[in-house]
């Protein structure tokens, strides 16, 4: 993926190491009593006030309107680690563990593959989460908390769609939709990454709009009661119909090609996603999905997330294509390693190894200076 898309704004300052990760309901900053820290998710108002009521809309609809990141689930693992069993939270010491991780970035950086790393590594980003949660994974259901096995057409379908961050480029092809600036799909717009996690949620009476800062999407969710669309409609992001159920939002998407990822397994053009967005606080919404997906995996699974307010966090405008190197330096890269394989032919020797993070060698090649191009200056 691009580091390189747009100039990365310093939205939060980092945390001192003595600030309890504790907010209250209001988002202030607290103490819990006996100086005891407790996860997050227990200082949501729907947890700690029996009599809290989520807030409606003049027409009576619950309100969910917002923005929102996912920056506070960063470090927590999409399957759990097996040592935690079928236990859906820390143990009290567990999560003193997770509080004095010495970078919430570095602990990201844990759940990324190895592809992705590299780009972290050298990603100074200042998106910092300002609560901590005591989840032992997003997954809840398988209650192991593993995402299910998948099916021989979906282990064929990882290979087939597996890519390399260390190339061969040749085509567009050889690059995710990501790296296109096309679509992060449903569940990738929405869980932590390196930044630009901001998501805003408006309401009608008829449609709940989301929009996504990464990669500037936005779903319309009609709330009308309509028919879904015709199957022969296929969208990166699907089709997808909202209703309310009691305070909760539940929105089904079907309609979906097979070009995306969810749990970053590519998935087949018949995956359901079934979403529900609870307000559990006023800066608090409870994200859960399950997904179904018969082709790809053996079972339908869940997982569920924490959607958050942050001090002063806003959908910045994501200018993805008009910032994005990545493809230029990534095929410029190729050719400069192809030229040097053809060489090596020619004089016989051993062709060099294509590898990311060999000292001298990389798989981004930035423009000379003469081609280089400020973007934060007006042409």
């Amino acid at each position: 993926m691009s580091t390189s898309r747009r100039t990365i704004g310093r939205r939060l300052a980092p945390l001192s190491a003595a600030v309890t990760f504790v907010v209250a309901q209001h988002g202030h900053a607290q103490a819990p009593a006996g100086n005891a820290v407790i996860p997050a998710e227990q200082t949501a108002a729907a947890y700690t006030d029996p009599d809290w009521r989520v807030p409606r809309l003049s027409w009576g609809d619950p309100n969910l309107e917002g923005t929102y990141t996912s920056r506070d689930m960063s470090g927590i693992p999409m399957e759990r680690p097996e040592e935690y069993g079928t236990r859906r939270h820390l143990t009290p010491e567990e999560f003193q563990a997770r509080l004095e991780a010495p970078d919430r970035t570095a602990a990201l950086a844990g759940n990324q593959s190895d592809e992705n790393r590299l780009q972290l590594s050298a990603l100074d980003s200042a998106e910092r989460g300002t609560r901590t949660f005591g989840y032992t994974s997003y997954i809840i259901d398988p209650e192991n908390g593993r995402m299910p096995a998948l099916t021989d057409e979906g282990r064929a379908r990882q290979s087939a769609n597996r890519r390399s961050m260390n190339g061969p480029f040749f085509t567009t092809e050889d690059f995710s939709y990501y790296d296109r600036c096309i679509s992060r799909g449903v569940t990738g717009s929405i869980g932590p990454s390196l930044y630009g996690d901001a998501m805003r949620i408006v309401q009608t009476p008829t449609e709940v709009a989301i929009t996504y800062e990464m990669l500037h999407d936005t779903r319309i969710i009609p709330l009308d009661g309509r028919a879904p669309a015709d199957p022969g409609v296929r969208q990166y992001m699907g089709s997808s119909i909202g209703r309310w159920e009691g305070d909760t939002l539940v929105v089904e998407t079907t309609n979906f090609t097979d070009k995306l990822a969810v749990g970053r397994m590519a998935h087949s053009e018949e995956l359901k996603l079934t979403e529900r967005f609870t307000r559990i606080d006023p800066d608090m919404i409870d994200y859960v999905v399950t997904v179904h997906d018969p082709r790809t995996f053996e079972r339908p699974w869940t997982f569920r997330l924490t959607l958050t307010t942050q001090p002063g966090y806003e959908v910045l405008e994501y200018s993805c294509h008009e910032g994005n190197f990545f493809i230029a330096n990534a095929l410029r890269a190729e050719k400069r390693y192809q030229e040097e394989a053809r060489q090596a032919v020619a004089a016989g020797e051993p062709i060099p190894q294509r590898s990311q993070g060999i000292p001298g060698r990389s798989i981004f090649a930035p423009p000379p200076a003469s081609e280089a191009v400020n973007i934060n200056v007006t042409q």
